[in-house]
Order: C-alpha cells, then structure tokens, then sequence
C-alpha cells in the first residue's frame, strides 16, 4: 500500500444516499465494506464526519439560532453520524473507537493524540467526532487538523463526483477535470477543495488531499494501492 496511514473525510450528507435527510443505512453498510477492505490490507483508518444531514450550525445562524449554539448542535450531529458509521463497521467485525472532541464519556473517549495514535498502530478503526470542539470550525478542518496531528499520509475527500472541476460538473456538462493541481492553484482559482483554514492546515504541514467518488465501489483501495483515482492536491 502507497499509503500507511490515511484520514477519511465524509460529508454528512453522504450517508443520507437519496434521501432528503437522516441516516441511509445502505450507504452505511456500503461505505464499511469499503473501509474494511483497507483495514484487511494492514492500512490505518482514521475518519472525521460531517454533520449537515442532520443539523447545520450556519444555516441556524440564519433562522433567528445563535451561531454559537448552532455550531455546538452541529457538532453533536457528527457524533451521531459517528456513531451510526461504527455501528456498521463493528458488523462488519472491524474494531473501532469514537473520540470526541467534547466529552460525552457515555459514548466516547474524549480525543487524546497518543490515545489516538496507539489505536491506529493497533490497527482499529478511528473516528473523531463533535469537529474541533470550538464553534466557526468546520469538519474540513476538524479533518486537516485530526490528519496534522496524526501523522496522516493523506487525506482522501470522499465526495460523490470524481474528482475536482474548474466548475460544478453536476450542472456545466462541460466542466473540466483536474487529475493533479497545487495548493496554490487551487487557491489561485477558487476550486473550493476545502475551506481555508483547512485548506491552510494542510498546505503548511505538507499533507496531500485526494478528493474522489466515494460511491463507487474500491475506489478507497484504488488509492491506497497508489492507483491514479480522484483529483491529487499537493504542493
């Protein structure tokens, strides 16, 4: 395997599958199968999950909530997504950890690097829950910051396009893909990979970003194996 040690990022909207909001339970099932297919070939899971199927704290900012308060709920969504994800991979016999980033001991061991790290070495699955545990935060760079702390070899996005495109290619048919591009082209030409602060996180501690389709089935061994699969970002 080209990579050791990865950290999976997941969009909460991507376990809602075609539904309007909530957890699909396919996907769930799906997605364990393909991250049990790395764990089977000796490869350090770590991942970090969105949120947005079930709760935003941004868009409450909009409806009259706090913003604080609604990053605090948000971030209690991706603990739920957490724990809907290790479910599925605990049925698929794969031995897994939830660490939080706010303290919620009934559920989870709160986040400690070496606790984290040891975890991984012991081959289980790890998942970080609850972003950075601070409001104006995303997951994005829950994830660079997880990935940095870690000692990821990379960040795989898992999207449900295949890859990064100069424009959204769900709706400009002729929107062109980038196999390879620069942090400071990225940048340059406002591709959105990630939002800045992770974005940053990343570009500064030299950590590549593999944006790929999660949804199609081996595309996450593809990768590890060093296939050419996605969209690379790198410096």
């Amino acid at each position: 395997m080209q990579y050791k040690r990865i950290l999976l990022k997941l969009s909460g909207e991507a376990l809602m599958g075609e539904q309007k909001f909530g957890i699909d339970t396919n996907v769930v099932v799906r997605y364990s199968r393909e991250i049990k297919s790395l764990i089977d070939k000796g490869v350090e899971v770590a991942i970090v999950i969105g949120g947005g199927n079930i709760y935003r704290g941004i868009e409450a900012s909009e409806t009259g909530i706090d913003r604080v308060q609604g990053d605090y709920m948000g971030m209690l969504a991706t603990v739920i997504n957490s724990m809907a994800l290790q479910s599925g991979l605990e049925k698929q016999n794969v031995i897994t950890r939830l660490l939080t980033a706010l303290e919620i001991k009934q559920v989870a061991e709160p986040f400690i690097k070496r606790r984290a790290v040891r975890h991984l070495e012991k081959g289980r699955v790890v998942i970080f829950g609850a972003g950075t545990g601070n409001p104006y935060f995303t997951t994005d760079t829950a994830a660079a910051l997880r990935a940095t702390e870690i000692g990821a070899d990379v960040i795989l996005k898992g999207t449900r396009v295949d890859g990064i495109y100069d424009s959204d290619p769900e709706k400009n048919p002729n929107a062109v893909k980038f196999d390879n591009v620069s942090f400071n082209d990225a940048i340059s030409k406002k591709l959105n990979v990630m939002d800045m602060t992770a974005f940053t996180l990343c570009q500064e501690n030299n950590i590549p970003i593999i944006v790929f389709n999660m949804n199609e089935e081996g595309n996450l061994l593809r990768i590890a194996a060093g296939e050419k699969v996605g969209t690379l970002v790198k410096g």
